[in-house]
């Protein structure tokens, strides 16, 4: 090679080399990682946690695994109508005036992990999608490291809980929310004006913004180190055939039946808004998600092609999260999550307990990855700690939000939908989202330990 590489980067790719390789050779399959992780948690808890009996393991298991169903087709709905929706045209034409932009594979890693971090804070659904989306869509016109760049738009995810969608943040903020841990014990809520908006999460995130792209930049795999990934095309509208009754195709066709669903979406929403029970969560994205495919397809047979061909990428979906359900009902029945929050909080000052709180959901996250849940396991413990130590209770709040978004770099539950999007395999992408991990680690770790 012609061109001679600073002794910095060679270092950095040098890490990198071995941090791919490292996990396409010890990290199994995420099916297979999740059984693995059922394994230590049932072991774990049998050893450590006060209830954890075999028949408690064996009855929270099983009751976690369907417990999650509603979520996980939450989640898969999350999935298709928001692919669907990122492959109607008018979203299209938006995406290729963003790819017209990118011209070298720094900006394709650029561009690519900036929208999908805009995407992820205004809400996390459409953050995953529309950067697995770019990320498809920018490889198709640039060649580059595939994983590299599908690494960049999962990366985007980590500042998610950062952001008005964040469960942590949203339901602390909403007076009566089942999950409003502070509301119950000190009877006032958490506005974002002190969450979300206070100076501890607002400069991280900012800055996490800033030195990201160099981050993956620097780390950018060599020509001899690369992996070109043709993603696979698109599955192709139905013929439905020319002899078809003309009648019925222009009915199939007619953007009538999608405008009537559109129309009683929006008056749904108006009237909900006008009522005040309007409420930001999953339902309200995925509704959200489907009135505008809808809108945007055009005719419903138009829509419905798209959600096909969207839906034959959740099967890994379909099987991992009844596994890691049956993961959270262990550790939540057990009382497993209890000792590690509480041993965590029991050696806190005031000062050091968010940066603690910070550190425990990162633990805890790699075995309970959902957001809400999570909070449902740590909040109880972590709040009344707080209250006793006279700790800021918004910055505490925060601080298990932010280990949860940190820890999801190293935790392969919510890049389902991002590699099931970009048709890739998951360890060689994990492989660079480990260094999302530290930098975002130390980055958040930092400012609750200084800005507080």
């Amino acid at each position: 090679m012609s061109a001679q590489i600073p002794a910095a980067a060679k270092r950095s790719r040098s890490f990198t080399a071995v941090s791919i390789d490292l996990f396409e050779r010890l990290m199994p399959d995420a099916f297979v990682l999740a059984i693995g992780l059922s394994a230590l948690v049932a072991a774990a808890a049998l050893i450590f946690a006060p209830k954890g009996t075999p028949t408690i393991i064996l009855t929270s298991w099983y009751s976690g695994v369907f417990n999650i169903l509603g979520f996980a087709f939450q989640m898969i709905l999350i999935l298709v109508t928001g692919h669907a929706l990122a492959y109607s045209p008018p979203v299209q034409r938006g995406l290729k005036r963003i790819i017209a932009l990118v011209r070298t594979p720094n900006q394709a890693v650029t561009i690519t992990f900036l929208v999908a971090a805009a995407a992820s804070w205004i809400n996390w659904g459409f953050g995953l999608v529309i950067g697995a989306v770019l990320a498809r869509e920018v490889a198709k016109q640039i060649r580059v490291d595939f994983a590299w760049l599908v690494a960049a738009a999962y990366s985007g995810f980590v500042i998610y809980a950062s952001g008005p969608s964040g469960s942590i943040p949203l339901s602390q903020a909403s007076a009566g929310n089942a999950l409003n841990i502070v509301e119950k014990i000190t009877g006032h809520i958490v506005p974002f004006s002190q969450s979300i908006f206070g100076i501890f999460n607002v400069a991280p995130t900012l800055l996490v913004l800033v030195i990201m792209p160099f981050v993956l930049v620097l780390v950018r795999p060599r020509p001899d180190e690369m992996q070109i990934f043709v993603p696979p095309p698109e599955m192709p509208a139905p013929d439905r055939g020319a002899s078809r009754i003309l009648f019925a195709r222009r009915i199939e066709r007619s953007s009538v039946g999608s405008l009537f669903l559109v129309a009683a979406g929006i008056g749904y929403l108006v009237l909900a808004w006008r009522s005040g029970q309007l409420t930001v969560d999953i339902n309200l994205v995925i509704f959200l998600f489907l009135i505008a495919g809808l809108a945007l397809h055009g005719s419903p047979m138009n829509y419905g092609d798209a959600v096909k061909n969207a839906a034959k990428q959740t099967g890994s979906m379909m099987l991992q999260y009844p596994i890691y359900g049956g993961i959270m009902g262990i550790m939540t029945a057990t009382g497993l999550a209890e000792i590690i929050s509480s041993s965590i909080a029991a050696s806190a000052s005031a000062h050091t307990l968010p940066v603690l709180s910070f550190i425990s959901s990162i633990f805890i996250s790699l075995v309970v990855p959902s957001g809400g849940g999570h909070w449902a396991v740590q909040g109880p413990f972590t709040i009344p700690a707080a209250v006793a130590l006279n700790a800021s209770i918004p910055a505490t709040t925060m601080a298990v939000a932010m280990g949860e978004e940190v820890a999801n770099m190293l935790q392969p539950f919510w890049a389902l939908p991002v590699v099931a999007i970009a048709g890739i395999g998951i360890q060689r992408v994990m492989g660079f989202t480990v260094l999302t991990f530290l930098v975002g680690a130390v980055i958040y770790g930092a400012a609750l330990l200084l800005l507080i």
